[in-house]
């Protein structure tokens, strides 16, 4: 099943494995650099560390994987018979990204995720692409996949190799029938050597009867031995290595593993008792060490009594300067708030003030006062003129009313004076 399909299935399913499935994609990628030789044609060409096999699933750094990324995606182009250039990492990643896509889609391939998912140069959609583009450059090295010969388990058969100093149990039992051979007499050889090939419970129960009948032949006198001792013991240490008798142990067998426990027991008794020596030694060590350390703590102790009296007096006074310093912080900080609003009303004053001067240097208030000084000054022509005007009414009324008042007075005055010339006649 190829990787198009296996990926289209798992994100349908939605499984709990979809979120590993970039670690088992990326190890099948690996595999194929590996097939395209990526070690000596890429790495070394180029002077780059061979990538591990989870690089591009789990985000590091994506500096470092992005520029590793566009590398491999170029060499595989390249792989793949296309002419790419190798991309620097002053390259605009943007350029980079579109120019690789494209070549990813001019080679046949569907691409369903905006640019900027790669930028990161790790992640299930940068390793889609790299195998995409691993699959052409193996399809254009015509390499094929073909079908896995599994090597035939031959069963070694073991081998036991014979000394001569050793003797099996097969080897005592013919050597034990060749000598009870010798020891019969005439007739018992053939029935013998039909016990010795036969073996079962019938020949045995004759064996038994001819040691019988041999040890009832045996003479009532006491045999003495004319062998020299010397010779005796010369000759049983000649044959000993050749009376031993091995036996193909079995590691399952329970009796190996008795005989091993016991071992491991004796080794670890033997262990034990070197070790607590040791022990011993080193626990007096560290006991004196500390009656040492003890002894030493008490006497500086003593002699830095004074000096410890004197550091928690400073303690205490510098506990004290703290508190004050709290304080006088905590007045700071009231006087810091009153000197901030201080500032602001005095900014505010300063932004009145060039507001004010800009206005006083301003020729526009100038001009309107002149204006209204010149209006002003009709208005008050006018006003003189209505002035001029009212005083001559009031003037010409006086004058028509002292005109007559003085008609009045004159003509009272010749009144009274034709009665003073009547009265005198």
């Amino acid at each position: 099943m190829s990787e198009d399909k296996r990926r289209g299935e798992d994100v349908e399913d939605g499984g709990p494995g979809l979120v590993y499935m970039p670690f088992v994609i990326m190890e099948e990628f690996l595999d194929k650099l590996r097939l395209l030789d990526y070690e000596k044609e890429f790495s070394r060409t180029l002077n780059m560390k061979p990538i591990s096999r989870h690089y591009f699933a789990i985000p590091t750094n994506p500096g470092e994987q992005f520029f590793m990324f566009t590398s491999l995606s170029a060499w595989l182009l390249r792989k793949a018979g296309k002419n790419f250039e190798q991309p620097q990492e002053y390259d605009d990643p943007n350029a980079t990204i579109s120019s690789i896509l494209e070549e990813v889609r001019k080679l046949g391939h569907q691409i369903d995720f905006p640019p900027s998912k790669l930028k990161q140069g790790c992640g299930e959609h940068a390793i889609y692409v790299l195998t995409r583009l691993a699959d052409e450059a193996l399809k254009s090295t015509n390499f094929n996949w073909e079908k896995p010969e599994y090597p035939t388990e031959e069963t070694e058969e073991e081998t036991v190799i014979e000394d001569d100093a050793e003797l099996t149990l097969g080897e005592v039992e013919k050597n034990f029938f060749q000598y009870m051979q010798q020891s019969q007499h005439g007739d018992d050889e053939d029935e013998f050597e039909e016990e010795e090939q036969i073996m079962d419970l019938e020949g045995l129960k004759r064996l038994g009867q001819s040691k019988q009948t041999s040890e009832s032949t045996k003479p009532d006198d006491i045999l003495e031995s004319t062998t020299d001792a010397a010779d005796w013991k010369l000759e049983v240490e000649r044959v000993q290595p050749q009376l031993k008798v091995t036996i193909r142990t079995d590691n399952k067998d329970w009796r190996v593993h008795v005989e091993q426990m016991h071992q491991h027991k004796d080794g670890i008794e033997a262990s034990l008792t070197e070790t607590k020596t040791y022990l011993d030694k080193l626990h007096d060590e560290i006991t004196r060490t500390m009656e040492k350390i003890g002894s030493r703590e008490k006497y500086i102790n003593n002699q830095l009594e004074h000096l410890l009296a004197q550091f928690r007096g400073e303690q205490e006074q510098l506990s004290e300067t703290r508190e004050r310093y709290k304080q006088a912080s905590g007045g700071v900080t009231e006087r810091s708030r009153l000197l901030a609003e201080v500032s602001e009303e005095l900014e505010q004053i300063k932004q009145d003030m060039e507001e004010r001067g800009s206005s006083m240097t301003d020729g526009a208030p100038l001009v309107k006062i002149k204006q209204a000084i010149q209006q002003l000054k009709k208005e008050n022509m006018q006003m003189e003129i209505r002035i001029g005007v009212v005083e001559h009414v009031l003037l010409n009324a006086k004058l028509k009313d002292k005109a007559s008042q003085n008609k009045q007075v004159h003509s009272n005055a010749t009144a009274n004076q034709d009665k003073f010339d009547y009265s005198t006649y």
